[in-house]
C-alpha cells in the first residue's frame, strides 16, 4: 500500500486533487483507516491513475472522465471518445472564430492609435448659423441613419445642399434604441411626405474634427467632452455628427480616410 504522498509523487497527481477525486468518485484509495482518515492506494489505483492522467491530457471534463471510467465495454468507451472528439471540434471552431475577432480588433487598435497620432486637430469653439434642413427622425442602431438619408435624397435630391449630418438626442450611449435624426441640409422651406422642413438653429458650439474610421470617434468625444468639462460648458442637445467625408453611394471607400466633425451646441450664458 502507498501512503497519499507516495501516491501523489508516483501518479503525478497533487494531494489535493487526489483527494478532490476521492470525493467525487473518480479514484477511490484501496483503503482509508477509520482511526486517522488516512487514504492509502495499491497497484490497481496507479493503473487508474495513469488512465486519468490520460484522460487529462486529452482535455476531457470530469463528467466524462467518469463515463469513460466507468464504461466496461470497449464499444461504450469509443462511443464517449467519438463525442468527445466531436466537442473539441466544435470548441476549436469557436476558439478559431473568437481568434480572428481578436486579431480583427488588434488590428483596429494598432491603426486608430497611428491614425490619432498622425491627427493634429484641436478643439475648435466657434458658431453656426442657423440653416434649412431635411431629417428623418429615428429610433434605433445609429447605423440605420443611411436609410434616412436615402429616404431624403429620393423626396428631395435636386433641393440639398451640403454634407449630411446626424443629430443625437440622447446624452447617452444607447445600443439598439438611440434617438437621433438623418439631417441634410436645404436650399430653402421645401415639403416632402414623412421628411420634416425646418430650419434648425445655430449657435456657439465647440468641434473637432475627427479622420478615421466610425467606430474609433469615441477617442474624439473623449478630447472634446474633456475640453466641454474644463471649461464648466453646458451642453445644449442634440450633438450633431457632420460627414464631411465618408462612404460613397457605391463604393465604401477607405474609413482610414473618413472626416467628421463633432458639433456640441453649448448654453448660451444667461440663456
Amino acid at each position: 500500500m502507498f501512503s497519499i504522498g507516495e501516491f501523489s509523487r508516483l501518479s503525478g497527481l497533487t494531494v489535493k486533487t487526489l483527494r478532490f477525486y476521492h470525493e467525487k468518485g473518480i479514484l477511490v484509495p484501496a483503503r482509508v483507516d477509520e482511526d486517522t482518515a488516512y487514504r492509502y492506494y495499491d497497484e490497481a489505483n496507479a493503473e487508474r491513475a495513469r488512465l486519468i492522467a490520460r484522460l487529462r491530457a486529452m482535455a476531457f471534463p470530469l463528467d466524462d472522465m467518469a463515463a469513460v471510467l466507468a464504461c466496461d465495454d470497449e464499444a461504450d468507451i469509443l462511443e464517449v471518445l467519438a463525442r468527445h472528439r466531436a466537442d473539441l471540434a466544435r470548441k476549436a471552431r469557436a476558439y478559431r472564430r473568437i481568434a480572428a475577432s481578436i486579431d480583427q480588433v488588434i488590428r483596429n487598435e494598432r491603426e486608430a492609435r497611428s491614425v490619432m497620432r498622425e491627427t493634429d486637430y484641436d478643439v475648435v469653439e466657434k458658431s453656426v448659423e442657423a440653416q434649412w434642413i431635411a431629417g428623418v427622425r429615428m429610433k434605433g442602431h445609429y447605423s440605420d441613419c443611411g436609410k434616412g438619408f436615402a429616404k431624403i435624397g429620393r423626396a428631395l435630391g435636386r433641393h440639398l445642399t451640403g454634407k449630411p449630418f446626424c443629430l443625437y438626442y440622447d446624452g447617452e450611449y444607447r445600443e439598439g434604441d438611440a434617438d437621433f435624426e438623418a439631417c441634410v441640409p436645404l436650399k430653402g422651406p421645401f415639403e416632402a411626405e414623412g421628411i420634416s422642413v425646418r430650419e434648425l438653429p445655430g449657435g456657439r458650439c465647440v468641434t473637432l474634427l475627427h479622420r478615421g474610421p466610425y467606430d474609433t470617434l469615441g477617442r474624439s468625444y473623449e478630447k472634446i467632452l474633456a475640453h466641454i468639462r474644463d471649461r464648466g460648458f453646458e451642453v445644449v442637445l442634440p450633438t450633431r455628427e457632420v460627414y464631411l467625408k465618408g462612404p460613397g453611394m457605391l463604393l465604401r471607400g477607405n474609413p482610414k480616410n473618413y472626416l467628421t466633425e463633432i458639433q456640441i451646441l453649448l448654453q448660451e450664458e444667461g440663456g
